[in-house]
């Protein structure tokens, strides 16, 4: 509409001046036509000129090409240039106040000087250009002090979701799952042997796995050194002599058959031998018409009402692993259930093939739903009661050297900080050293940061050595 109007004003205008020049008289004064038009009709009106620095160049006629450099059309025309205040702009249109920050923040500090918009170790003390036409950074007062803050607009700020808590300070916890096999108490486990010379008479109706209780007869014997202490318990009750009864204790008779011999007043021929403890039959080695030497393994019973549970924790987090630590138990057999523990020793030793360690996990088992060698899995509730610094693990930008978290010093500055990590948590990490409570750091969007970070170190690296002018 406007170029239609200019070419419409220029043929009348070139009539005009025909009419003149055949007449003899003066053209017509551009300055006159220009008068003529409305203000809005201007060239420095249809595009006013633009400020800041130059981002990138288009194509002279809209085209959708561009260059970063300076460069030609085929036919010969420069490219235009788009300077920083003709961009578009992604702000939020919601809040103008941010793009009225963005601009107005550098021209309310001192600009120290100008530095080269390649890295290169070139400064100047007015604006300038490089080779290439770009203009040269300018460097603002605090901006020099510390070159690994990161400066950040509140548009950008809100446009990727950078997101700050405060550090605090306080218990750490973590659950630990691993795996575990089910084990009987070695501590629980008797051997029943014969502490002189007999021979087995009978033996009991059980048999490997059953159960037994304490008090039950295993089997029958005869001994002749156990006769001899019988008799001598019998005939000399009556002379208050204690000897016999002391012997038949030390050959490992029961306190019911020392009793019986005693109100009896007779040594039967066989004797009874009573089940020590209760518990799981694991192994019967003994035989009617056998000799049982003193010593000879003849029954093996475990008491099965408390277990251990063995769990193999990798080598890497024993460190939260500590013992008195309560610990959960489950079977797959046992769906739904689970038993509670505690752990009671981390062996001294790792496993070199899987680099692993033991932990010993006491658990109760009253009613013997649990069985030797079962798999199961062990959640262990490991941390630290003792109040330490901590920050949510997202927080932390680990590069493999070093471990980083931003620290957030308001105003969209952000400063990067070495930090030494402590005990890990179930979402939380322990700091040692770098922070204190109640800094503010950054849990979100912080590996665009670390990037900004990077970038800006890497140009003060460049320009170290350069002197400031």
């Amino acid at each position: 509409m406007l170029r239609a109007a200019l070419i419409t004003v220029s043929l009348a205008v070139a009539g005009g001046g025909g009419y003149f020049v055949g007449s003899g008289k003066s053209p017509v004064d551009p300055a006159t036509v220009a008068a003529w038009l409305p203000p809005e009709w201007s060239e420095a009106a249809e595009k006013p000129k633009g400020s800041g620095l130059v981002i990138y160049y288009r194509h002279p006629d809209g085209s959708p090409d561009y260059s970063a450099t300076p460069r030609k059309t085929a036919d010969g025309r420069d490219f235009v240039p788009v300077r920083a205040s003709e961009d578009v702009k992604f702000d939020d249109p919601a809040n103008p106040g941010d793009k009225v920050a963005d601009a107005a923040a550098p021209e309310s500090r001192k600009i120290l000087y100008y530095r080269n918009p390649m890295g290169l170790p070139d400064t100047s003390k007015v604006p300038k250009k490089d080779s290439m036409g770009m203009d040269y950074i300018p460097v603002f007062e605090g901006e020099a002090d510390d070159g690994a803050t990161v400066k950040v607009s509140p548009g950008k700020l809100q446009r990727t979701g950078v997101r700050s808590v405060e550090a605090k300070l306080g218990p750490i916890s973590r659950t630990i799952r691993v795996p575990g096999t089910v084990l009987l108490d070695e501590r629980r486990v008797s051997m029943v042997t014969m502490r002189t010379d007999a021979f087995i008479e009978a033996v009991s109706d059980v048999t490997t796995g059953d159960k037994v209780q304490m008090g039950e007869p295993l089997f029958q014997f005869y001994s002749k050194d156990i006769a001899a202490a019988g008799a001598e318990l019998v005939i000399g009750q009556d002379a208050a002599n204690k000897g016999g009864a002391l012997k038949l204790r030390n050959y490992g008779l029961s306190a019911n058959v020392i009793d019986t011999m005693r109100q009896s007043r007779k040594v039967p021929d066989r004797i009874a031998f009573e089940t020590p403890v209760s518990g799981v039959i694991l192994e019967r080695l003994a035989t009617p018409g056998m000799m049982a030497s003193a010593g000879l393994p003849l029954f093996r019973i475990a008491d099965t009402s408390e277990l251990w549970v063995v769990a193999d924790v990798p080598e890497s987090l024993l460190d939260a692993v500590r013992e008195g630590a309560k610990a959960t138990v489950s079977v797959r057999s046992l769906p739904g259930k689970r038993f509670v523990g505690k752990v009671s020793l981390v062996y001294p030793e790792l496993r070199t093939e899987t680099r692993t360690a033991k932990v010993r996990v006491e658990i109760a088992n009253p009613d013997g739903m649990l069985l030797a060698n079962m798999l199961a899995e062990v959640e262990i509730e490991s941390g630290s009661p003792t109040p330490v610094v901590s920050v949510p693990e997202t927080a932390v930008v680990d590069t493999g050297d070093r471990q980083v978290v931003f620290i957030d010093l308001g105003d969209g500055r952000f400063e990067p900080r070495d930090v030494k990590q402590g005990l890990r948590g179930n979402t939380e990490i322990a700091i040692t050293d770098g922070i204190k409570a109640g800094e503010r750091v950054v849990v979100a969007a912080n590996f665009l940061l670390d990037a900004e970070s990077n970038l800006t170190s890497a140009l003060n690296a460049m320009t170290a050595t350069e002197a400031t002018p």
